[in-house]
């Protein structure tokens, strides 16, 4: 069963589409401790109990109806330590029975001791493209973790996180926005890894000084060769979906990156806690309605599968 191929026709945007993050979890199937017994007050969203429940190939599916979506990119969904190369073969089940991944998005810490070993084992996997895995970071602007165990400063981390050019993997860059700059002196240090920053570089403080900030960040980033940017996860705490504010962030992280650096993305099901797929659809193309339509589909779907490598032929 294919279940991307066995979608309806599109109702209003039939330009194809490759969501290059998402998640899928079975809570029967292994142990994922943020959405079972360890809940996090902290989250950037607020309130997520709503999404600790299964989230299946079909269940992902749904939620993109009224859309021509052909491939995916599955990134970590928070398996415990000990389940994360579990977590990449279950994946390759989800694969084969459904074709839901096509590729994955795996994860490790950069510090814990086992590190190469489960970068070994995640290689094992045809499916397997990169690593998300989140440094040590500062718990705001103008507060410094520089140094600090498991931050970007760490040659402990830093020994390990080379281990990816081994692989051949790209890591998703999921950092605070006020940790880019930061991010951009990784990319320049290990300019054979692609990197990807994640959530839009996570704009959450939408205030003026939040934002410049943010493209200070972007900017440093953009001027690595080897970063590109997915434009996700514009949702704000507790469940805000600010559509003017979303389109502006949206529109000006396609500038400063360009039309070939540039990924849709929809972070379902955390984004379903903000908006739906339509919602997230509707802001990117009214973010970029100026842009060509050879700029549109590299955004849509062509960045997406050069940068995953991903087996699929655009129509």
């Amino acid at each position: 069963m294919r279940l991307f191929d066995e979608m309806a026709p599109p109702r209003e945007f039939a330009m194809p589409i490759v969501d290059a993050h998402h998640h899928l979890w079975d809570l029967g199937a292994g142990r994922y401790p943020s959405k079972q017994d360890q809940y996090d007050e902290n989250f950037f969203l607020g309130d997520y109990r709503r999404i600790c429940r299964d989230y299946m190939p079909v269940d992902y599916i749904g939620d993109l109806k009224g859309f021509r979506v052909i491939g995916s990119v599955h990134i970590q969904g928070g398996r415990a330590k000990e389940e994360h190369v579990a977590e990449t073969e279950w994946l390759e089940t989800m694969h084969a029975r459904f074709g839901v991944p096509s590729v994955v998005v795996g994860h490790v810490s950069f510090v814990q001791p086992d590190c190469a070993a489960i970068l070994e084992g995640h290689a094992q996997s045809a499916l397997m493209r990169g690593i998300r895995s989140r440094p040590t970071t500062s718990p705001g602007p103008g507060i410094s973790a520089a140094g600090a165990p498991g931050t970007m400063q760490d040659d402990h981390w830093r020994r390990n996180f080379a281990l990816l050019e081994k692989h051949g993997m790209s890591w998703d860059m999921r950092i605070p926005y006020w940790h880019l700059e930061e991010g951009a002196e990784i990319a320049r240090s290990f300019p054979g890894i692609p990197m990807v920053v994640n959530h839009t570089g996570l704009p959450l403080d939408r205030s003026e000084e939040g934002l410049t900030i943010w493209r200070k960040g972007l900017a440093a980033l953009a001027d690595c060769p080897n970063v590109a940017i997915k434009i996700s996860e514009l949702g704000l705490p507790h469940g805000k979906w600010d559509v003017p504010s979303n389109i502006r962030v949206a529109r000006e992280a396609a500038s400063i990156f360009g039309p070939d650096r540039i990924i849709f993305a929809s972070n379902l099901p955390v984004a379903s806690l903000s908006t739906t797929f339509g919602g997230i659809v509707d802001v990117m193309r009214e973010a970029l309605a100026a842009e060509t339509p050879e700029t549109l589909g590299k955004f849509f779907a062509g960045n997406a599968i050069r940068f995953y490598r991903m087996p699929i032929q655009l129509p």
